[in-house]
C-alpha cells in the first residue's frame, strides 16, 4: 500500500517539474518571437499552477496521460508568422529533451548516496519519472495530430490548407481518444495488442534515450 502511495507521489513530483517547463517554452518562446499574449495572461513562468489543469493533472498521475492548460498564443504578432509558429511549436519538445539530458546524470548521482528511510528512494523515483516523461513528452507532442506540437508544426507549414491538414484537425483528438481508450483495455483484460500504441512509444523511447544514456555512461 505504501509503495503504491509513494508510487502516485513520485509520480506527481515529476510532473510539478517536466510540465511547467514545457509550457514555459512555449509561452517564452513565443513571446521573444514578438506576441506578448502569453505573457499577458501570466503564462511566463514556472509556476505550475499558472499549467495545470486539474483534470488533466489527475489523469497524468491515475492512467499516464493528461493534458496541461494550452498556452494563449496570437500567431499574428509574430515577426515571422510561418517560421515563429514553427519555433514556438517546437520550443516545447525540445526543451523536454534538453531536460531528459540534464536529469539522468542527476538520476544517477541519486543512486550513489547511501539510503535514508524513504527519502533516498522517493528522489531517485521522482529523478526517473521526471527523466521519464521528458522523454515520452517529446515523442508524444511531435506526433502531427491535432492538438499535439506537432501538428502545430504542420499546421504553420501548410498554412492551414490541404486534405491531410482538414484530416488532422477534424479526427485528431478522436484517435487519441481511441489509442488511450486501447491502452486502457488491455490494461483492464490483459490483452497486450489493445496497447499497440504504449508498446510503439516504449521501443521509440528506448530508442531516443540512447543518445543520453550513452553520452552520460561515458562518464560515470
Amino acid at each position: 500500500m505504501v509503495e503504491y502511495i509513494l508510487k502516485y507521489v513520485c509520480v506527481f513530483l515529476a510532473i510539478l517539474l517536466v510540465l511547467p517547463f514545457h509550457e514555459f517554452a512555449h509561452a517564452f518562446t513565443a513571446v521573444k518571437c514578438g506576441d506578448s499574449t502569453p505573457k499577458l495572461y501570466g503564462r511566463c513562468t514556472l509556476n505550475p499552477l499558472k499549467h495545470f489543469d486539474p483534470v488533466g493533472t489527475v489523469c497524468f498521475v491515475i492512467f499516464g496521460f493528461g493534458w496541461a492548460k494550452p498556452v494563449p498564443i496570437n500567431p499574428n504578432n509574430f515577426k515571422h508568422v510561418r517560421r515563429d509558429s514553427v519555433f514556438v511549436a517546437l520550443s516545447g519538445v525540445l526543451t523536454n529533451y534538453l531536460m531528459a539530458f540534464l536529469i539522468y546524470p542527476l538520476f544517477l548521482l541519486s543512486t550513489m548516496i547511501p539510503s535514508f528511510w524513504y527519502l533516498t528512494a522517493i528522489l531517485q523515483n521522482v529523478l526517473w519519472y521526471a527523466f521519464t516523461l521528458n522523454i515520452v513528452f517529446f515523442l508524444f507532442n511531435l506526433i502531427p495530430i491535432y492538438p499535439l506540437d506537432g501538428f502545430r508544426a504542420v499546421e504553420a507549414i501548410t498554412k492551414k490548407r490541404g486534405k491531410f491538414y482538414e484530416f488532422l484537425k477534424t479526427y485528431g483528438i478522436y484517435i487519441l481518444f481511441f489509442f488511450f481508450a486501447f491502452n486502457i483495455v488491455a490494461d483492464v483484460t490483459g490483452i497486450k495488442w489493445f496497447g499497440i500504441f504504449d508498446m510503439v512509444m516504449a521501443k521509440a523511447s528506448s530508442i531516443i534515450r540512447v543518445p543520453i544514456t550513452a553520452f552520460w555512461g561515458l562518464i560515470f
